[in-house]
């Protein structure tokens, strides 16, 4: 039996004019990511990346990794700004690859959403091709699809995948940390985009708005929270390049916080003692521990506070790693040291040992936050 109206895909909630419309309207924001390596224009089926450099290594090594930016994208929608997320996933996904020491080449993305809005989806990825830009990443590809009866009309979200490539014998790891290596941490500008799920629930709890205006963050909440993610790529991998800095590692502060993170990249028998009292948590972080009465651990667990990236450096490269980052407008300090394992308890959420499917290293976490 027919339908008494014709059903066509639009009246099915699929507008395929609103997705055209939003290509041109991020078309030139892509292009501006592509070098002479991207080849073809936007809107192919694939992207296509010209790895004829591939042939000068000796040993070249892929690396992969995707990732998304969690219920981060709640806060945008709310408040109706959007290219702050695109810039997010760029930093959640080539952040991971450099911690093997990898470049990254290019990106590709991915948009669900309820309702294809051209301008909308244009300014996610407007996000991405800056980030792209300031990780020196190509964005080579993506795809919006529409869910209609699955998303709301307002809603969406998004993943990345990027892939990119490492000598062999220059892949950062554990097998390079040795017990004396001085641990150095990163500034992050804020959240980030991990543990957006605490984050919500405590200020819905406290039912404050995202335009209150609050005097410890110098703006609105919403504001405060919607903070892009730093990117470290280009500036890990300057400072891997340079000798004298003595990289052996680096560890992406994301979901699980800084303990877990840091013990991923840790050599079993090994331990990273980490000082808290070398830095002082930023106002979000601690607006979040006394509004929802947060208890440490499950803080220390879900955020970063405020260490973005970490850097395992030799003992003689620590003054030079930290020149470097400094000059370049990372904040970096000393926050700990490398030593062997078994001095001291294991029990307690001070001590973590191995993390996220990776029986490795420890990480022991020493006094009170400056």
């Amino acid at each position: 039996m027919s339908a008494s109206n014709p059903i066509t895909y639009a009246s099915a909630g699929v507008d395929v004019e609103a997705g055209d419309r939003a290509v041109e309207l991020m078309k030139d924001a892509v292009r501006a990511t592509h070098g002479q390596q991207v080849i073809g224009g936007v809107g192919g089926f694939a992207g296509l990346y010209d790895v004829s450099r591939l042939l000068t290594y000796t040993r070249p090594l892929l690396a992969t990794s995707t990732d998304g930016v969690g219920t981060k994208v709640a806060i945008a929608q709310a408040m109706d700004i959007h290219d702050t997320i695109g810039f997010d996933l760029v930093g959640m996904v080539v952040d991971d690859i450099v911690v093997v020491g990898a470049e990254p080449l290019f990106m590709t993305d991915y948009i669900a959403c309820g309702k294809v809005v051209p301008e909308r989806i244009a300014d996610i990825v407007r996000g991405i091709a800056a980030g792209c830009s300031a990780a020196g990443t190509a964005l080579v590809g993506g795809e919006t699809a529409e869910h209609p009866g699955l998303l709301g009309e307002h809603e969406y979200d998004v993943a990345g995948a990027a892939t990119g490539v490492v000598e062999a014998d220059r892949v950062l790891g554990p097998e390079r940390v040795r017990e004396g290596d001085v641990v150095i941490g990163m500034a992050s500008s804020g959240l980030h985009s991990n543990g957006y799920s605490l984050v919500r629930r405590v200020i819905n709890q406290a039912g404050w708005a995202l335009d209150r205006q609050v005097t410890e963050l110098g703006r609105t909440l919403g504001e405060e929270l919607l903070e892009p993610t730093r990117i470290y790529a280009a500036d890990c991998l300057a400072l891997a390049r340079n000798e004298a800095a003595q990289v052996h590692g680096f560890s992406h502060v994301t979901g699980g916080g800084l303990a877990a993170n840091l013990a991923r990249v840790l050599p079993r028998g090994l331990e990273a003692t980490v000082d808290r009292s070398t830095w002082e948590l930023p106002p979000i972080f601690t607006l979040v521990s006394q509004l929802g009465s947060v208890p440490l651990p499950d803080l220390e667990r879900t955020l970063n506070l405020g260490v973005g990236m970490i850097a395992i450096v030799g003992a003689g490269g620590a003054d030079a790693a930290l020149a470097q980052l400094n000059a370049a407008g990372v904040p970096s300090w000393v926050m700990g040291s490398v030593r062997a394992a078994g001095n001291g308890s294991t029990d307690g959420p001070d001590y973590v040992q191995g993390a996220k499917g990776v029986d490795g290293g420890s990480v022991r976490l020493l006094g009170a936050y400056a």
